[in-house]
This record gives structure tokens, C-alpha cells and sequence, in this order.
């Protein structure tokens, strides 16, 4: 028998001690993640002991007509004292946890939320949101509580101080009282991670809430926060409001303070992130924008301009000039998508204000040369970075892989892949790491590109623009296939306008048989795997969107209180 050589002993030895020490620490990362699943099952305990406990003491409290209560009316009654402050509380406590047994949208209740309930009811001069209950993304940081977006390595690193936004909030006398899911790295309009698992849609368990802020979306879908926080890189507002019947707004990049709030990519500037409002109405919107829009926000965080809320320009009755498109020709529209679009033009119109034809170009250079490039311009070392010694969702290892991926390699793939998927080859050429003078060429390009865009919309004269948004809502799984149906939505981020997304009709008989003739611009996989995520949808809501240039927040949202009102006012006489 031949005894192997020392160094052959040796390798072995050693290749044995290196996955053994895989193993053990993988081993550790689960046990982490068993250890965050079980404080997110006490929190759920804790809530219903808060509640029950509640519900002995007040068992006349009509909760039902409570929780019906838009914001404005519930936060004027809790300002005039008509409405005790713990009956609103413990109603919110109670509807959220029933929505997160049915969804899984909440990681963590924010048990000192009860002390500042007490806390809140000394204050002389009430806020804006005096003693109301607000939920907030997981990514949004709370003092004492994690920010994970979804990596075992952030569990257990709380938060030393609430990020700013929190911080406002709070002095206009809001209670934060839970932190909702995100997918892993937040680079996903699906919601899903290996920590806190799937989170489903309230509307319809088979479909996702969107992404990221999905736990935000099915929390307020399903009734169970009347105001919410979360973060917009490509659309991780407008596609949980989308996808779950709710409002949402997007600001202009710098509008709301995002000092305290993690980012997917740390330090990428190309594509403009936003921190923003999510609830069931437009008004409730408004409301929050007039409460952080104030001199707490502008002090604690000097880089925020101050721009208080304009009224003026809000509650205008002046007729707008309003542009729209009904496709952007890189994503075909569901039917109902297109439909959305042309019955809201059409109630415009009826009402009085004048539409524009807007003609969108290039926008399949601007998704892969502006957004993938931007995002992932260093080749995506950064976002794989982020995974370095963690645990790895499904979803995202094709971006992770790609971002290993040498240059010379992602050439290859590219040329290959041309012939038959020219998307997804230029998608992987965009991912190709740049030199410094490329980034800055890449910013100076994209300057430019916004700087045609608002002259395009200016020889037209218009005030806001109405466009698409993509919807119904997807199966769960679907979105992690379809990274390139993002193009209605990141295009605002790149060029860093304000977009709003608002509810205005459902999917109809109609709109499913049309499907059958969708086959979408470029007939590749990507467009046959949205065919068949767009089936099964009758009955869901579909949102459009509402966009105004930058820093015109006031007037995105004068649209969409125009298209709310016109579209419930049709809705109701159907």
C-alpha cells in the first residue's frame, strides 16, 4: 500500500480544517438568525399582551371606526383631545399584528413606543403627528433596534441614535412602533430575506408587496400603520404602493433628511436614493410632508435646504399643463397599465387641465448606461462586499456572481449573449468596473441627459407629467427574474424628480384576455417572464404615476390629489 507524501497529507489536512471552518462558521451565522427569529416572535408576543392587556381595561374602545379614520381627521381629533392617545395606540398595535400573522411584514415592535405614549401626552404644544402611530423600514435607523436590510451580520448591531428623520419625527409627537421587512441589500423589488423569510401581499398571499420597502407596503395595505416610512433607490417606494393599493411619494434626492439611513451601496451618487412617505391617501402625504419639512429637520441635518412646505402651490385650483406617455418603449405596459394611463387622461382632461403628449427616447441606453452603470459602477465590488462572511438569498446571486466576475470575462458574456438577449447583455457590459474617469464621465453624462430632459419639458410648458407604473402586483419570485422591468421607475432617480405613485383602477376580465397578445418589445425571457408574472391579476389594484421636477414636491402632489379625487369620484358612479 503507498502512503501518500507529506505535502499531499498536508493539503489534505488542511482542506479539511478550511471547510471545517466553513462549516462552524456558518453554523454560526443560522444560529444568529434562529436567535433574531425568535426576538421577532417575543416582539409579536409582547404586542399581543399590549393589546389584550388593553382590551380588558377599554373593552368598550370601538376600534374598528378608529383605524377607519384618515390621518387627517384622526390627527386633528388627537390634537383636540376627542380621541384618547392609548384607544389610537393600541387600535394600530392590534391591526398590525394581525396583518404581520397574515404577511410577515413586521421584524421587530418597538416595545419603548408604549413609554413614549406616556411621554407624548405631557407635551404643551402638540405636533403635527401628535400621537401618531408610524412604522418605519427596516434600513431607517432607530436608536436601540437593528438595521439589518437583511444580512446576518447586522444582527444584533443596534442603532446608537435615531436617524434624523426619526428624530423630527418624534418632536412632531409621531410614536414609531415597529420595523418592517426588506429584502436582502434592499437591491430588489421583491421582499425576502434569510433572517425574517418572504413577506406576502395583503391583497393576495401569492404576490409579492414589492419591493423594498415590502414590509412597509403590506403593513399599510393591509390596514395595519396609517403612516410609513421607507427608501427609494429604483422604485423601493412606488412598487410596494403599486403592488399593495396604497399612495406613496418619492422626493427629489435631498428634500428629506437620509442621514441615518443605510444604503444598499454605500457612497454610489449616480443614481439618487430617497427617503419617503408611504399611507393609504394622498392627504396623509401631504400632512406628513408639512410635518418634516420644518425647522427640526433643517437644523439637525444643515445639508437638507430650507425648503418649507408651499402651501400656495398645493392647494392652487389653477388649471396644469401636464405631459404623459403610455409606454417608455424598453417595458410594454400590462393592458391595464395602458388603460390606467388613458382613463386618467382622459378624467383630466374632463376636469379642466390641458395634456401633452411627452415622447420618451433612449430609455434603454438610460436604464443599463446611466442606472446599472451608475449603481454598479465600480463592477459591483462594493455590493458584493456587503455579502463578504454573510449568508446569501437566492435572488441575488446572480448580481453577486456578476460582480466577481472579471471585466475581460463580463466581455465575453456580453459578446455571447448579444445575439439572443441583447438586454441582458448589455446589462452585463454596464457592469463592467470603471477607472475614475469614466465614473466622472458617467456623471457628467447624466448631467447632461437631465439637463435635455427638463429642457424637453420646458419647450413644452408643462407643470407635472403622468406616466406608467408598473402593476399589478407580481408572484412572489417573479421580480428577482425581471431586474430590467425597473425602467418606469428608476428613471426618476437617475435624473432626481419627485415621483408619486396613486391607486386608480383594478385589473379587469378585459385586461387578462388582452394579455394574450403581450409579447413585449424585444420577445427575449425577460419579456415572457413578465407575460406570465402579469396573469392572474383580476381584481388587483394599478397605479399610475406623477412626476414634477426637482424639488417640486408640492406639485407632484397636487397631481396625485387631482387623479386621487378624479379617479374615486369615477370609481364610485361604477
Amino acid at each position: 500500500m503507498r502512503v501518500p507524501s507529506p505535502p499531499v497529507l498536508w493539503c489534505s489536512v488542511a482542506g479539511l480544517l478550511l471547510l471545517l471552518l466553513r462549516w462552524q462558521r456558518r453554523r454560526g451565522l443560522w444560529k444568529k438568525v434562529q436567535e433574531a427569529q425568535q426576538r421577532q416572535e417575543r416582539s409579536l408576543v409582547r404586542m399581543e399582551r399590549a393589546v389584550q392587556r388593553f382590551r380588558e381595561q377599554n373593552p368598550s374602545v370601538d376600534t374598528v371606526s378608529i383605524l377607519s379614520l384618515p390621518l387627517p381627521e384622526l390627527s386633528k381629533k388627537l390634537r383636540d383631545g376627542s380621541l384618547p392617545l392609548e384607544h389610537v395606540f393600541y387600535a394600530y398595535v392590534g391591526k398590525a399584528l394581525q396583518i404581520t400573522i397574515e404577511t410577515n411584514c413586521i421584524t421587530e415592535y418597538l416595545e419603548e413606543s408604549e413609554t413614549q405614549l406616556r411621554k407624548v401626552k405631557q407635551v404643551e404644544k402638540p405636533g403635527l403627528l401628535y400621537g401618531v402611530p408610524i412604522s418605519l423600514k427596516d434600513s431607517i435607523d432607530c436608536q436601540g433596534h437593528d438595521s439589518t436590510l437583511g444580512f446576518v451580520k447586522n444582527i444584533s448591531k443596534p442603532a446608537a441614535e435615531d436617524s434624523v428623520v426619526v428624530q423630527v419625527l418624534r418632536r412632531q409627537g409621531a410614536i414609531p412602533f415597529v420595523k418592517t421587512n426588506v429584502p436582502q441589500s434592499l437591491i430588489s423589488f421583491d421582499c425576502k430575506n434569510l433572517i425574517f423569510g418572504q413577506t406576502f401581499n395583503p391583497l393576495l398571499y401569492s404576490k409579492s408587496p414589492g419591493g423594498s420597502s415590502g414590509g412597509e407596503g403590506a403593513l399599510i395595505g393591509g390596514g395595519g400603520s396609517i403612516l410609513g416610512f421607507g427608501t427609494d433607490l429604483g422604485g423601493s417606494l412606488r412598487f410596494p404602493a403599486a403592488f399593495c393599493g396604497i399612495c406613496a411619494l418619492k422626493p427629489t434626492g435631498n428634500r428629506l433628511s437620509k442621514k441615518g439611513v443605510v444604503s444598499g451601496v454605500l457612497g454610489q451618487k449616480a443614481v439618487v436614493a430617497a427617503v419617503g412617505p408611504m399611507a393609504k391617501d394622498v392627504e396623509s402625504l401631504v400632512l406628513c410632508m408639512r410635518a418634516l419639512l420644518c425647522e427640526d429637520m433643517f437644523s439637525l441635518d444643515s445639508t437638507v435646504p430650507p425648503l418649507p412646505f408651499n402651501e400656495e402651490v398645493y392647494s392652487s385650483t389653477r388649471p396644469l399643463r401636464i405631459g404623459y406617455y403610455e409606454t417608455d418603449f424598453f417595458t410594454m405596459p400590462s393592458p391595464a397599465m395602458r388603460r390606467a394611463v388613458r382613463e386618467t387622461k382622459q378624467l383630466l382632461e374632463e376636469a379642466g387641465h390641458t395634456l401633452v403628449p411627452f415622447e420618451l427616447t433612449n430609455v434603454d441606453y438610460a436604464v443599463f448606461n446611466f442606472c446599472v452603470k451608475g449603481v454598479f459602477a465600480d463592477g459591483g465590488v462594493s455590493f458584493a462586499n456587503n455579502f463578504k462572511g454573510d449568508l446569501k438569498a437566492h435572488g441575488v446571486k446572480l448580481f453577486i456572481w456578476l460582480s466577481k466576475t472579471p471585466n475581460w470575462l463580463k466581455t465575453l458574456y456580453s459578446w455571447i449573449t448579444k445575439p439572443f438577449m441583447p438586454r441582458l447583455s448589455h446589462m452585463i457590459r454596464s457592469m463592467r468596473a470603471n477607472t475614475v474617469d469614466e465614473v466622472w464621465s458617467l456623471h457628467h453624462e447624466i448631467e447632461e441627459f437631465c439637463h435635455q430632459f427638463i429642457a424637453q419639458w420646458k419647450k413644452l410648458n408643462l407643470d407635472v407629467m403622468l406616466c406608467p407604473m408598473l402593476s399589478p402586483a407580481l408572484p412572489i419570485g417573479y421580480p428577482e427574474k425581471l431586474s430590467a422591468a425597473v425602467s418606469y421607475t428608476m428613471l426618476y432617480n437617475a435624473l432626481d424628480f419627485p415621483a408619486g405613485v396613486v391607486p386608480v383602477t383594478m385589473v379587469t376580465e378585459e385586461d387578462e384576455e388582452e394579455l394574450k397578445g403581450y409579447q413585449g418589445y424585444f420577445r427575449d425571457w425577460w419579456d415572457r417572464t413578465l407575460a406570465e408574472a402579469f396573469h392572474g391579476s383580476v381584481g388587483l389594484p394599478v397605479a399610475v404615476q406623477c412626476v414634477a421636477l426637482p424639488w417640486q414636491e408640492e406639485l407632484c402632489l397636487r397631481l396625485m390629489k387631482e387623479v386621487e379625487t378624479l379617479s374615486l369620484r369615477k370609481n364610485s358612479i361604477i
